[in-house]
């Protein structure tokens, strides 16, 4: 990754406790950085949470971020990912308005072009559920919003790397956290 100032992402193992997630987003604020996606949830071992969070730096500025992080108490692992090398989806639901059949039609020949499902139908909308990169959310955002976004929810980001590249140190037993070479 080169010095310019971009969208990076944040992989984050933390105790699956409750103000955990207050924590690590107070220390962004503290630090005057914008949050621009965040997703949280359990990893495979109830116990932890791993945080996907994005913001807009540096190097300079996501390596100072990884290290203030990595002092919170409750903070296990702290990998900044390669886009090159990870795989970022998220989740969307879009609520469209369709007065008629041929809007309807219209938004659902969109859906199928963007591999997008229908998950609701009423008389005057249509709900559209969507997973992939930021990219082909926006696109079908764009496309739909002529007839009317009556509703859209977003995930934020997840992410995880390719291949057999993961958060925990390949020497070490799973379940035990990286604190060495892969990590910020």
């Amino acid at each position: 990754m080169d010095a310019t100032y971009g969208r990076r992402t944040l992989s984050v193992l933390v105790d699956n406790e409750a103000g955990v997630l207050s924590q690590v987003s107070r220390m962004f604020s503290r630090k005057g950085y914008n949050i621009e996606s965040l997703a949280v949830g359990t990893t495979d071992d109830p116990a932890v949470s791993r945080i996907t969070i994005e913001v807009m730096a540096d190097d300079d500025q996501i390596n100072l971020l990884g290290n203030q992080l990595r002092k919170l108490l409750a903070v296990h692992s702290v990998k900044l990912l390669d886009p090159d090398h990870s795989i970022r989806r998220e989740l969307v639901l879009i609520k469209v308005k369709t007065e008629t059949s041929e809007i309807c039609n219209r938004v659902i020949q969109i859906a199928n072009i963007f591999r997008a499902s229908v998950i609701d139908v009423s008389s005057t909308t249509i709900t559209l559920t969507l997973i992939g990169e930021e990219s082909k959310t926006d696109a079908i955002v764009d496309l739909v919003s002529e007839f009317g976004i009556l509703e859209l929810v977003r995930t934020g980001m997840v992410a995880i790397e390719r291949g057999t590249r993961t958060i925990y140190e390949q020497t070490k037993e799973r379940g035990e956290f990286d604190y060495g070479k892969n990590v910020l």
